[in-house]
């Protein structure tokens, strides 16, 4: 599973922004159709276009980091069990 989200974070990364925020959390939902992922918290974060979403598992802890400001998640990384 490490390597998998190894390779999700390797195709979500993009150039870091100045405006991020780090969300911590449980994947709850996969929505490969809109290219988004629920977290425990209930929030929706929606991935890039580019993202393999196959790649992603529910009930994977992970951390993800969000451009402020456009709202899209820029990686997703596995979190520290």
């Amino acid at each position: 599973m490490k390597k998998t989200l190894a390779t999700a974070s390797a195709l979500l990364a993009l150039l870091s922004t100045a405006y991020a925020a780090t969300v911590q959390g449980t994947i709850q939902a996969v929505d490969p159709e809109t290219k988004s992922i629920t977290l425990d918290d209930g929030k929706i974060y929606q991935l890039p276009a580019e993202a393999a979403v196959d790649q992603l598992a529910v009930g994977t802890k992970v951390v993800v980091t969000v451009d402020d400001t456009t709202g899209t998640v820029t990686s997703i990384e596995a979190a520290a069990s």
